[in-house]
């Protein structure tokens, strides 16, 4: 068995791919004894494209002998990380096995961040495709655990839109989860050095720990 890892998915809203969310990253995971490696996800790309290559890469550390694989996103990145965490149809082999998520994108069927929507699903999707991308309308009782922040302020993808729905989700179907919202702060963060919500990273490294195999 090789030592357990997280596969980091930067944000930058289906269109490019933010650097201080990638690296920076998966050096503070590393230096809490993790495996960590960034995953460069095809942007501008239809769904499912972004999504199978996460899954290709869970699958791909599980047949590598990882003993736990999990996956940590922020915005667009976060969307990717739950719908990987999240989506009805993959095999145990595709699944992480737990997800953090960085004030994430998470509703297809609200109107903020209708970029990223218009990246993952085009201008015309369906409002049944819009569903069936939405994290909020995903989560079900055999759903992984999920670490989940925000903070308060985020204007591009609102937490009364995105996080509280998903937290009622997780709530709902009994999903073994943590959601912290800070009062202060823009989006896009990543590790917070300067703001308050740096905290983020001591409270998550807090909950990683106990997803570490013995």
């Amino acid at each position: 068995m090789s030592k357990p890892v997280i596969l980091v998915l930067p944000g930058g809203g289906y269109h490019t791919l933010a650097p201080h969310e990638g690296e920076p990253v998966a050096d503070w995971l590393r230096g809490l004894g993790w495996e960590a490696r960034v995953i460069r996800y095809p942007v501008s790309t239809r769904h499912p494209g972004p999504l199978t290559v996460v899954q290709e890469a869970i699958a791909a550390e599980r047949a590598a002998g990882a003993s736990a694989v999990g996956v940590l996103g922020f915005s667009a990145g976060g969307h990717l990380a739950g719908h990987a965490a999240f989506t009805p149809d993959a095999s145990n082999d595709e699944r992480p096995d737990f997800a953090v998520l960085c004030y994430p994108v998470v509703s297809m069927v609200q109107p903020t961040h209708a970029g990223s929507r218009a990246e993952l699903l085009g201008d015309d999707a369906s409002d049944e495709l819009r569903r069936a991308t939405s994290l909020e309308l995903l989560v079900n009782p055999g759903s992984p655990p999920v670490f989940l922040w925000s903070t308060a302020e985020d204007e591009s993808v609102p937490v009364e839109q995105h996080t509280y729905p998903l937290a009622e989700a997780l709530a709902t179907a009994g999903v073994s989860h943590e959601v912290h919202v800070f009062e202060t702060g823009p989006h896009g963060l990543g590790l917070a050095d300067g703001h308050p919500a740096a905290a983020w990273t001591t409270l998550c490294a807090t909950w990683l720990a106990a997803r570490q195999p013995a």
